[in-house]
């Protein structure tokens, strides 16, 4: 199996409550460029919601210490909050800081475990959160715009603006890939929002991240991204895949698991089920870890980001090498 379709996800939140330092963070993106098994290097998102270092400014400090790995947001969750003129500039200098490695990950984030904080954030920001769709679908239709054309012109309910040229240009070109992320089996919505969210990455983005699925339910769904993409027109060979995963490594399973919920309670905030957790942490000894991982992989997903749901990451980043990686390779 081609181990080289891993990602890894940095948990920048893990700074303000202790589970990584900024020295770590850095070293575990340079030693993720260093792996031949990694092909990316992630970061989260979130301005007041669930707050953390800083994405574009993070990621623009991981691609100086970097020279190979693809570099993104997982997700960008305020990117409806984001000023696309701005986020544009921002990115295409992301792009050129890192010689054309910069991918953005679109998304609306996520308000099932964050309530009155997340209303609150938009509130602050100056923007109804029953807009984000349109924002988002407004601002990545601009944003490819102002890459791609000089003289740019766009006009819609949120984003307006004419004869606009955006320097510098970014590396990647037409434009850098523009991602959506979601999660349509995790919305308690009707058939005819979940298909709105399948056909909304079919039609506007270059690849497709989700989490908290089986490998099952990731085929079955990214079926139905390539069908809305060939409705619109779209070559969907031409479009990527990745879910965001969990992992714990070691020896005692039930110790793993109890570290990774732990970790995960804290990290975003709420009580996780154990039945949610099944499906969204690998954990426990190398071999159970590496099997989860391979069965992602041998479902067709492009890149499975693996974030490392632990206070000892560097420890953990030694046995994902050194143990799990060799068995995802032989798997």
């Amino acid at each position: 199996m081609d181990a080289s379709r891993l990602g890894l996800s940095l948990p920048n939140r893990g700074v303000l409550f202790g589970a990584i330092t900024v020295p770590q963070i850095l070293a575990l993106s340079e030693a993720a460029d260093r792996a031949g098994c990694f092909n990316s290097v992630w970061v989260g998102d979130s301005i007041l919601t669930k707050p953390r270092l800083e994405a574009l400014m993070l990621l623009a400090t991981i691609a100086g210490r970097t020279g190979r790995v693809r570099l993104g947001p997982a997700c960008l969750a305020s990117f409806p909050l984001r000023n696309p003129v701005i986020l544009a500039y921002q990115w295409a200098s992301l792009d050129v800081i890192s010689n054309g490695r910069a991918v953005m990950v679109a998304c609306i984030g996520a308000t099932h475990t964050a309530g009155a904080r997340f209303a609150k954030e938009y509130a602050t920001l100056g923007v109804d959160p029953r807009q984000r769709v349109r924002r988002l679908e407004e601002g990545i239709e601009a944003m490819r715009l102002l890459w791609s054309q000089e003289n740019a012109s766009y006009h819609g309910r949120f984003v307006n603006f004419d004869e606009v040229t955006l320097e510098p240009r970014p590396v990647q070109r037409p434009a850098p890939p523009i991602w959506i992320a979601s999660n349509p089996r995790r919305v308690k919505a009707g058939p005819e929002v979940i298909h709105r969210m399948f056909d909304r990455v079919g039609r506007l983005a270059d690849g497709w991240m989700t989490a908290a699925v089986t490998p099952r339910e990731f085929a079955e769904d990214w079926a139905q991204v390539q069908a809305a993409a060939r409705r619109h027109g779209r070559d969907p060979a031409a479009m990527e895949s990745a879910i965001h995963h969990m992992v714990n490594i070691g020896d005692d399973a039930e110790a793993a698991y109890q570290e990774g919920k732990r970790f995960l309670d804290t990290y975003y905030t709420t009580d996780y089920a154990r039945e949610f957790l099944e499906g969204f942490l690998a954990y426990g000894p190398p071999e159970r870890v590496a099997e989860k991982l391979t069965a992602f992989l041998r479902a067709g997903i492009g890149t499975v980001i693996v974030r490392l749901a632990s206070w000892d990451p560097t420890a953990q980043m030694t046995r994902l090498l050194d143990e799990v990686v060799p068995r995802v390779e032989a798997g």
